[in-house]
C-alpha cells in the first residue's frame, strides 16, 4: 500500500475563475485524485481570475501527473506549472562555505591572510598539533563514499551519490553544528581510496565513510582505523547498529524482556547485519542468529566473506539451520536489513509472543509495518510516515560531535553501546510505549546527549586527546620565536 510522500510533493500553480468556492474546488480535485494538500496559497487575484499554488504530497511521478490532470480538468481552470519540491531544494546544491571571520579592511586581510597567516602556518609546522587549534581541522569531518551502495539505488556513481552525501553533511550541521563535505571518489580501488583518504585526512577531525559497497567497505574502514590518528566511522555498519541498539533497548523495557533471553534473527548479513549482531553480542545478547539469502549462517559452514565467518563461529549458539521463515519461529526479535517484502503477516503470527519487528529496508521493509502489527507488539521502520522510525541521524551528529570535541583517536565499542545508551534514555518512563521507543530526530536533547557519553567514554577508556575542559587555550608549540610567554595571553583561540 502505497500513500503520499513529502519525498513526492509537488507545487502546482493554477489559474482558475474568481469566485468565492475557486480554492475549495481546486482542493476538492487534488484530493478526489488522491492527493495529500499541505498548502493552499493566493499568489494573485483579479476580477476575473485567481491563481493559487497548490501544495501536495503524491505517491510518485505518475500519481502526481494524474492529480495535475485532474485539477486542469476542470472547467475554465489551467494548471500552468508544476513543480517538484523535492528537485528545487537540489537546484544549486544544499551546501555553501560561509567565512566566519570578517574581512572589512586592509587590516584584517593581512591577519586572515598574507602576511599574517605565515606565522600561523609556521607554529603548525613547530606543533603540527596545533593544526586543530588554529584550522577548521576541530570541527569537520569528510564523507566519503565512491558511490556504489547509494540507499536502496546500488552502484549508480560518485556523482550521483552527491546529493546524498550533501544532504549527510546538512544534516551533520543542523544537528551537531559539525561542518562536514561530501568527497565522493571516482574510484572502485579499495587501495586508491584508502590511498586518497589518508591524503586529505590533515584537513579533517573525522572520517565518515558511507555508502561503499560490501565487502569493500570492511576493508577500507579496518585499514583507514589503523593507519589514521582521526576516527573513522563507516555509518552504514555501525550509525545503524548504535540506532537498532537503542530502540532496541526501549523496546525489550516495553514488553519486559531481557536481551541476554531474547532469540534475535537478523535478516541480511551484510555491513549493517554484521554491525548490529556485533553490537547485540557485546550487549549480552546471546541467541542471535544472521540469515542471508540462502538461510542461516551456521558453524560448520565456510564463507569467503571474513565477516560471514565471525556472525558463523559467533552467533547462532544451537547452530539452527533452515530458512529465514523456518528460523523466525519461536523468535523474540526480528530486525530486517535486507529487502522488501521478504515476511507476511504469517510469519509474524509464528514468533513468541510480545514479538518485536524491526523491519528496516528502505523504501519498502521487509514486511508492512500494519501488517506486521497484527501479531507484534512493537513495530518499527527506517521510514518517516509510521512510528518508530529507526534513523542513523539519532547516532551520528551528535556521536562525531564527542569524537570532535574529546579529539579521539579511535571509535571503541564502548563508546558505540554509550550513544545508543543516550539516545535510549531520551525517552523517558512516562513517554516509552509501543508506538515510541526511539526519541524524535528533532528532539534537541539527542545530539548533545550522546556527544557528552561519548566524550565521557572516550576520556574513561584514554582516547581523548585534550583534557575534559576542552583545548582552547595555545600551547607553548603555537608561539613563535621571540614572543615573551610570560607576558601574552593568548586567549581563546575557537
Amino acid at each position: 500500500m502505497t500513500r503520499p510522500s513529502p519525498g513526492y510533493a509537488i507545487t502546482m500553480r493554477v489559474a482558475a475563475p474568481a469566485g468565492f468556492s475557486a480554492t475549495s474546488e481546486l482542493a476538492a480535485a487534488a484530493a478526489s485524485a488522491g492527493a495529500e494538500i499541505t498548502a493552499l496559497d493566493i499568489v494573485e487575484s483579479t476580477h476575473q481570475d485567481v491563481v493559487v499554488d497548490i501544495t501536495a504530497n503524491t505517491e510518485d511521478e505518475a500519481h502526481a501527473a494524474r492529480v495535475s490532470a485532474a485539477v486542469d480538468a476542470l472547467e475554465g481552470v489551467t494548471v500552468r506549472k508544476v513543480s517538484d519540491r523535492t528537485f528545487l531544494m537540489h537546484l544549486g546544491g544544499k551546501l555553501s562555505v560561509e567565512s566566519k571571520v570578517e574581512l572589512r579592511n586592509r587590516d584584517d586581510l593581512s591577519r586572515a591572510y598574507t602576511p599574517g597567516v605565515a606565522r600561523v602556518c609556521l607554529a603548525i609546522a613547530a606543533n603540527p598539533a596545533d593544526a586543530r587549534r588554529l584550522t577548521i581541522k576541530r570541527n569537520t569531518v569528510a564523507v566519503v563514499t565512491d558511490g556504489t551502495a547509494v540507499l536502496g539505488l546500488g552502484d549508480i556513481g560518485p556523482a550521483a551519490a552527491m546529493p546524498v552525501m550533501e544532504g549527510k553533511a546538512a544534516l551533520f550541521k543542523r544537528f551537531a553544528d559539525v561542518d562536514a563535505w561530501p568527497v565522493c571518489l571516482d574510484t572502485k580501488d579499495t587501495e586508491e581510496i584508502i590511498m586518497i583518504v589518508k591524503a586529505m585526512a590533515p584537513v579533517y577531525g573525522g572520517i565518515n565513510l558511507e555508502d561503499i559497497s560490501a565487502p569493500r567497505c570492511f576493508e577500507i574502514e579496518r585499514r583507514l582505523r589503523e593507519e589514521l590518528d582521526i576516527p573513522v566511522f563507516h555509518d552504514d555498519q555501525h550509525g545503524t547498529a548504535i540506532v537498532v541498539l537503542s530502540a532496541l533497548i526501549n523496546a525489550l523495557r516495553v514488553v519486559g524482556k531481557n536481551i541476554t533471553d531474547t532469540k534475535i534473527v537478523i535478516s541480511g548479513a551484510g555491513a549493517a547485519g554484521s554491525a548490529i549482531a556485533r553490537l547485540l553480542h557485546a550487549q549480552g545478547a546471546e541467541n542471535i542468529i544472521a540469515c542471508g539469502r540462502n538461510g542461516s549462517l551456521h558453524a560448520g559452514e565456510t564463507y569467503t566473506d571474513e565477516h560471514r565467518q565471525w556472525l558463523a563461529e559467533n552467533t547462532n549458539p544451537d547452530n539452527v539451520k533452515g530458512t529465514l521463515h523456518e528460523v523466525l519461529v519461536g523468535a523474540d526479535v526480528f530486525i530486517g536489513v535486507s529487502g522488501p517484502n521478504i515476511l507476511q503477516a504469517e510469519h509474524i503470527a509464528t514468533m513468541a509472543p510480545d514479538a518485536i519487528v524491526f523491519a528496516l529496508a528502505n523504501p519498502t521493509p521487509e514486511i508492512h509495518p500494519l501488517d506486521a502489527a497484527k501479531h507484534a507488539t512493537v513495530v518499527a521502520t527506517g521510514r518517516s510516515d509510521f512510528p518508530n522510525q529507526i534513523n542513523n541521524v539519532l547516532a551520528f551528529p551528535g556521536l562525531f560531535r564527542g569524537l570532535l570535541d574529546a579529539a579521539a583517536s579511535d571509535i571503541t565499542t564502548p563508546m558505540l553501546v554509550a550513544a545508543a545508551e543516550a539516545i535510549a534514555n531520551c525517552v523517558s518512563a512516562d513517554e516509552l510505549n509501543a508506538s515510541y521507543i526511539v526519541p524524535s530526530v528533532f528532539d534537541p536533547r539527542v545530539a548533545t546527549s550522546v556527544a557528552a557519553a561519548v566524550v565521557a567514554s572516550a576520556h574513561a577508556h584514554g582516547l581523548a586527546t585534550v583534557s575534559a575542559e576542552g583545548d582552547d587555550s595555545l600551547d607553548s608549540g603555537a608561539i613563535v620565536a621571540g614572543t615573551d610567554t610570560s607576558t601574552h595571553n593568548h586567549g581563546d583561540a575557537s
